[in-house]
């Protein structure tokens, strides 16, 4: 990780249609190279939509995002061509393999040939899924699943992957080999944004995180920066509750 930014948010905005407040109310902060970034916050809390504006997939109300040294409004299609994408929501066609998925997803990123071949052969393999891979994704646990969809991510060796909520519902087995490759992806030279619910895999996997609640930021840092500045803290979590308070969110 450098303190070099390869994203750059400066008083970003997102007031829907019909809406009584901003979904993201006014945001800044910077994204390191090469860092593994948390975006923590309650159900509604504006990490989605926050995601989803860096990623180009609906325009922000106001506020400016550079992103690898370009403005995301002026060159949003050069940015998507280097940008990583593992949504909470499995996003694979079930009716076909795994092979077939990634095969589709890689001729839209542009790829094609043994190069693409090799590429999905080598994740399978990495990622525990050979055995399985054609058979329909609709038979798949949610495990195998979610590691289908993290590959579909990362065919093109995204300088920026963007997750959201990538370990969700999965087994602890499942878990641990999705981190160990989000661990190696980074290392190979990835920056990586994440939003998750699990604190204690945000405390052990993130460089830095914020936590935003009601479309504001409420504050950043390591974990153990957020730990030793609050009072009866031992861990993230304990952080995360005393900034977001206790009420149960829908």
């Amino acid at each position: 990780m450098t303190n070099t930014a390869i994203i750059e948010i400066r008083n970003l905005t997102k007031t829907f249609k019909n809406a009584t407040e901003p979904a993201v109310n006014g945001v800044s902060f910077s994204i390191y190279r090469n860092e593994i970034f948390g975006l923590l916050g309650p159900n509604g809390a504006g990490k989605t939509t926050t995601i989803s504006i860096l990623c180009g997939l609906f325009p922000a109300t106001s506020g400016t995002v550079v992103i690898d040294g370009k403005n995301l409004q002026q060159h949003s299609n050069s940015i998507k061509q280097i940008v990583g994408i593992v949504p909470q929501d499995i996003a694979l066609y079930p009716t076909l393999s795994a092979r077939e998925n990634l095969d589709f997803y890689g001729h839209m990123y542009g790829l094609k040939g043994k190069d693409l071949k090799d590429r999905i052969e080598g994740w399978l393999q990495k990622l525990g899924l050979t055995d399985a891979a054609n058979r329909q994704v609709g038979t798949y646990s949610g495990g195998m699943k979610r590691r289908v969809n993290l590959i579909a991510g990362v065919l093109h060796n995204p300088k920026i992957l963007f997750l959201d909520e990538p370990t969700v519902g999965v087994d602890v087995q499942s878990r641990n080999v999705i981190i160990d490759h989000l661990k190696e992806i980074n290392n190979s030279g990835t920056t990586i944004i994440y939003t998750s619910h699990h604190m204690e895999e945000a405390e052990n996997f993130c460089s830095r995180v914020s936590i935003i609640d009601h479309g504001n930021i409420l504050t950043h840092g390591t974990p153990a920066e957020l730990i030793s500045n609050t009072e009866g803290a031992d861990n993230l979590e304990k952080v995360f509750l005393h900034l977001t308070k206790r009420k149960l969110r829908d």
